[in-house]
């Protein structure tokens, strides 16, 4: 009897999520896939019937033939889908680049060199109010409004049902892209165990697990120490278990608090280590781009990719077959075992770099590919 094949919304799949058995290879998949799930706590459950203390295993066979739904970023090589921290001292801009940041993901216009994928955006601005923040976007963007930029000045505690209320705005608006939370602090309910390891990183766990179910990007602004340190990162306040549990961190720094320049390290999971210097204009207040620091490192050319998207285009969108039949579409002499195993590896990219999207499932013929053009059909 031929397998399922299992799919799935684009979202990240996280680090140390259940992974799929060898009979499922092949399929595009993420830790949100409800027959995934369902099929794996199954065997799980009667798995640990028998020996609780099982750990689940997973191949590097079986990583290879399985392909991950792609993770598109906010913006390209700068913010991607997960937690991140923004961290400043008080009073130095940060509202400012956010607002920036909000209103070009709202508008999808490019940000400083940075391509820009536009959607629905949430800013929590819970330290202002809204006059203030009337008077500040006029300032910075005049009366060029968007519908995808939403605001509230109010919200729940991370513990009293703000998981509800951002879930509720997702699934009202389901193109959200970014939601900012400014600050961290406003949301936060310590209790007794202020700035304890553990509560930090319960709190961005927290978070993050709604980041992930949906795919997009949490945006925590927050302050840093008056401390220095040799590790810039470590002047994040509180423990380093808000910084160890996101998926990134913007830190934003002056050398001295009346200049009108700063800089911008950025660090995360899936992007490369930046430092960018910007310059602060006077007369609309937003951040501009003066230099970077570090040249973004780029993949090689992968011939395999260059040859599908000269056949999947706008005019020829769909197509349907074999690995054999591939590799006689496209010219290539790599073996039938290992083309599926690049394009699982290469799925992201595939999409990303060449909007083409990559499906493969098991059929009654064996193994089918499926390529298209644009959006997924």
């Amino acid at each position: 009897m031929p397998e399922k094949e299992k799919t799935a919304p684009n979202a990240p799949t996280a680090i140390g999520a259940e992974q799929p058995s060898q009979n499922n290879c092949n399929n595009i998949i993420t830790e949100n896939s409800e027959n995934f799930n369902s099929s794996r706590n199954i065997l799980q459950m009667v798995r640990q019937a028998f020996d609780p203390y099982h750990i689940n295993t997973f191949t590097m066979e079986e990583l290879l033939n399985t392909a991950y739904a792609p993770v598109t970023p906010i913006i390209d090589d700068l913010l991607y889908p997960g937690v991140y921290l923004f961290v400043g001292a008080p009073k130095l801009g940060k509202s400012f680049l956010m607002a920036q940041l909000a209103y070009h993901v709202s508008k999808g216009i490019p940000l400083w060199n940075y391509t820009v994928h536009q959607g629905t955006v949430l800013y929590l601005a819970l330290e202002d109010t809204y006059p203030r923040l009337q008077r500040r976007l006029s300032r910075m963007f005049d009366v060029s409004g968007t519908e995808k930029l939403h605001f509230s000045i109010t919200s729940s505690g991370i513990d009293s049902g703000l998981d509800k209320g951002l879930e509720g705005f997702v699934q009202q608006y389901p193109d959200t892209k970014l939601i900012i939370i400014d600050t961290l602090q406003k949301v936060r309910e310590t209790g007794g165990v202020e700035y304890s390891y553990a509560n930090d990183y319960q709190i961005m766990s927290k978070l993050k697990e709604i980041a992930d179910r949906y795919g997009i990007c949490l945006l925590l602004v927050h302050h840093t120490r008056k401390q220095r340190s040799d590790d810039s990162y470590d002047t994040v306040s509180g423990t380093n278990g808000l910084f160890g549990a996101a998926d990134g961190a913007f830190l934003l720094q002056k050398e001295k608090r009346t200049a009108n320049t700063a800089t911008l390290e950025i660090s995360g999971r899936d992007q490369q280590d930046q430092k960018l210097h910007l310059v602060r204009n006077t007369e609309k207040l937003y951040w501009e781009l003066e230099r970077t620091e570090t040249e973004l490192w780029k993949e090689p050319p992968e011939p395999i990719l260059d040859r599908i998207a000269e056949f999947i285009t706008a005019d020829n969108p769909h197509w349907v077959g074999t690995a054999t039949e591939l590799i006689e579409k496209i010219g290539t002499d790599i073996p039938v075992n290992a083309i599926t195993k690049k394009l699982n590896v290469n799925v992201g990219r595939l999409f990303n770099e060449y909007s083409i999207v990559y499906k493969s499932s098991r059929t009654h013929d064996g193994r089918r590919i499926e390529l298209h053009f644009g959006s997924a059909p």
